[in-house]
This record gives C-alpha cells, sequence and structure tokens, in this order.
C-alpha cells in the first residue's frame, strides 16, 4: 500500500494539501487473499473522498488517516485532504464551512480526472458532514454519500444550517452514522431531519458512544466496516432501510 503527497488547486485558487492512499498491490501483498476486495470490477471503479471535521475547532486531514488506511487495505482508493487555512494548505478557514465547499468539489474533479475511477463516495466527519453535502450533487462522479455524525443540533444549526437542504434534497444513496450520545444531534433530531429527506437513506447508530467519541480511533475500523457495506449496496435496488434497522444492540 503506498501513501503519496498531491496539492490540488481549488477553483478559487487556493492550494491544497492533500494525501492519496492507494491499495496495496501484489508484491506489497503476495499473501494470496481468501477474501479479495474490492469484490468487483464496479467497486474498483470508484474511489473515496473524505472530508474531516471543524477546521476552526482543529480539525484536519489527519483525523481521517486511519480511516483512509483501512479503506485503502480494503482494495480501494482513498484521498484525505487539509481543506483551506488547515496545515499546509492556503486560504483561510470560514465559520460555516461555504467556502470549503469549493475545496470539496475541487478534490473529487481531482480524482475524477487522474483516477481510473468512474465512481466517487464522499464521505465527511462531524461539521466535514454538511460541507461534503454541499458538494454531492455538484458532480455527477459522485454516486453516494457517507455522513459520519451530521451536526443537525439547533446550536449546530446556527452555523450549518445552510448545508441541510442541498443533501436532504439530493436523490443520491446516503447513510448516516451516528452515535446515540452524540453531544451536538439527539437520535430525535436525526429522525426528524430525515423525514424529509430525499431518495433512499439509511442510518447506523452506535449504542451508548458521544460525538468525539466515535470521531476517535478506536471506530476507524467499524467506520471502514460500515462505509465498505454501503459501497456494496449501492448497485442494490433494495427500498430504504428504516432509522433504527441499522442500529447496534
Amino acid at each position: 500500500m503506498s501513501r503519496e503527497t498531491q496539492t490540488i488547486e481549488s477553483t478559487d485558487g487556493i492550494k491544497l494539501d492533500a494525501r492519496i492512499f492507494r491499495p496495496p498491490t501484489q508484491e506489497e501483498n503476495p499473501i494470496p487473499n481468501p477474501n479479495p476486495e474490492p469484490e468487483s470490477e464496479d467497486e474498483g471503479s470508484l474511489a473515496i473522498v473524505l472530508v474531516h471535521p471543524y477546521s476552526v475547532l482543529g480539525g484536519c486531514q489527519g483525523l481521517m488517516k486511519g480511516i483512509a488506511l483501512g479503506l485503502a487495505r480494503r482494495g480501494f482508493h482513498a484521498v484525505t485532504f487539509d481543506m483551506r487555512g488547515v496545515g499546509k494548505s492556503s486560504g483561510r478557514s470560514s465559520l460555516t464551512g461555504s467556502s470549503e465547499v469549493r475545496d470539496v468539489v475541487s478534490v473529487c474533479k481531482w480524482v475524477a480526472q487522474n483516477f481510473s475511477v468512474r465512481r466517487i463516495l464522499l464521505v465527511g466527519s462531524s461539521a466535514g458532514a454538511p460541507i461534503a453535502g454541499s458538494a454531492v450533487d455538484q458532480l455527477d462522479e459522485v454516486v453516494g454519500y457517507v455522513s459520519l455524525g451530521y451536526p443537525f443540533g439547533l446550536t449546530a444549526s446556527i452555523l450549518f444550517g445552510g448545508h441541510h437542504k442541498a443533501i436532504l434534497q439530493s436523490p443520491k444513496p446516503k447513510l448516516f452514522v451516528m452515535g446515540t450520545r452524540d453531544g451536538f444531534t439527539s437520535v430525535k433530531q436525526l429522525q426528524n431531519k430525515l423525514k424529509s429527506a430525499a431518495g433512499r437513506v439509511e442510518t447506523h447508530l452506535i449504542e451508548g458512544v458521544s460525538h468525539f467519541q466515535m470521531e476517535g480511533p478506536d471506530y476507524d475500523a467499524q467506520m471502514v466496516d460500515l462505509i465498505v457495506r454501503f459501497i456494496r449496496s449501492l448497485s442494490n435496488s433494495a427500498s430504504p432501510v428504516a432509522l433504527d434497522q441499522l442500529a447496534d444492540e
């Protein structure tokens, strides 16, 4: 498995520091995998772009490294990047994440142009979830969306409420993962928001877990499993999953 650094220019000239995580080659992993992944050529044509938590509170691409590494080991190209004003990326962070949507769109366009992939899955963590959600319908290559701890709560909505409409009205498949003790969004608030969501909507509730616990490395492997399972379901035309159907026991 390889990791490389790339500078990607945003639509307004901002320079974004990105990391590309590629699956291991046969030479790097000569031991045959009894369950090779991706399982199909269609899966192999998909890359994952991960959007980190709130820049203003110290969010950076390093927080997505564990998930990106796990996805690469499972056979997928994964891309993390620092949004504007973070790390080595130029520019300034915005309070509402409105400018950062351009960063997400630019990285996805770069991936579509430089990888041999036809499809992109957007994954956003915490404040990265609403930012990524606003980019979903701006790109034909994006075929699905995963939110890890979307801040739908009343206080968080002061900052990120302007992003809600875009993802809730998107017809593209969506998965919302949240801990039942999330301090920014209650299970009831999540349910109420998703009642109006268009298209296929799934949720996965992690019992007894808080917002920042779920962001920690202890849950990276579980996030990878959920993302891979969602990718494999994208070709499934089954009806949307009920809000409590995927909840952990």
